[in-house]
């Protein structure tokens, strides 16, 4: 079973920055917690505070379906975070065994 990168790009609306930002570390801090998940990050984009990005990365496709279904997830994302931005994508892979094997 492959581990599971998930990369969830996220633009703050206008005025919000400041509330999501104090949300994230709560979040983060949460699923780092889950049995099925390796890493939770959040990076903002250099030079412009209203878009970051969180890089996810979970044992298989089970763990973050799990992780979807989790209390923090949403009370924290569903509930408080999304709806102060203006949009969200999010983007799903599957983890090689061998991650050098893509680059060739």
């Amino acid at each position: 079973m492959a581990e599971l990168q998930v990369i969830a790009r996220h633009s703050i609306a206008t005025g919000n920055e400041d509330q999501v930002y104090a949300l994230l570390p709560q979040l983060i801090t949460a699923a780092r917690t889950e049995p099925g998940n390796i890493a939770f990050d959040a990076y903002a984009a250099l030079g412009d505070r209203s878009n970051y990005v969180l890089l996810e990365r979970y044992t298989s496709r089970a763990a973050f379906a799990e992780h979807r279904e989790t209390s923090h997830f949403k009370e924290i994302m569903l509930g408080q975070i999304l709806p102060l931005l203006a949009n969200r994508i999010i983007e799903q892979y599957d983890v090689t065994e061998d991650e050098t094997a893509v680059a060739r």
